[in-house]
């Protein structure tokens, strides 16, 4: 049975905060979103989203990234709390 508290990054609103369970990427993109910190047990907050949605800038170990939807509906985790 599915975790209702487990949510794709891209489906996250502002001031979501979101703790990575899981990253569904291969080769280079998993690699470099790894190395800017979108690791398992990492929180991420949800900063802003642009008005059609894409990209959306998320906060995580310090620093703000901004992802497309077809990277970020590739990472999912449990939401810890809304905003």
């Amino acid at each position: 049975m599915d975790n209702p508290n487990i949510i794709k990054l891209v489906n996250g609103e502002k001031g979501d905060l979101i703790k990575i369970t899981s990253l569904n990427l291969d080769g280079v993109m998993r690699r470099r979103l790894l190395d800017l910190g979108f690791v398992a047990g990492a929180l991420v907050e949800v900063m802003r989203k642009s008005p059609l949605g894409d990209p959306i800038a998320f906060r995580v170990s310090q620093t703000t990234i901004a992802l497309r939807r077809e990277e970020s509906s590739k990472i999912e985790g449990e939401l810890v709390s809304n905003g």
